[in-house]
């Protein structure tokens, strides 16, 4: 599909562990990481996205609200963690003891 010069193809993703969103669709050149969120409707679908606190990255690197967007980027929305990779990891650790000992 051809589009105008002015605006540039991204995807903005969205994963739960039973449910995901992807959206690919053109915006204007000068779209932000946030407007794009906006823009694709999954704030509309997942009310949990809150725009002031969610962390948001492209391509799996961090990235402010305020990005500028390019031709071909990845929005990701990502979810808070639930327990800390270090806790997780000693929790296994202590799991893999219990039963080896």
């Amino acid at each position: 599909m051809e589009h105008a010069t002015d605006s540039i193809e991204i995807e903005v993703a969205y994963a739960l562990p039973h449910r995901q969103f992807l959206e690919r669709f053109f915006v204007p050149i000068g779209t932000t990481i946030e407007q794009a969120i906006v823009l694709s409707g999954v704030t509309t679908l997942f009310s949990e996205i809150d725009l002031t606190t969610q962390k948001f990255g492209i391509f799996n690197k961090i990235a402010k609200p305020g990005t500028l967007l390019q031709n071909g980027d990845r929005v990701e929305i990502y979810r808070p963690l639930l327990l800390d990779p270090k806790e997780k990891r000693r929790k296994r650790v202590a799991e893999k003891s219990k039963k080896s000992g």
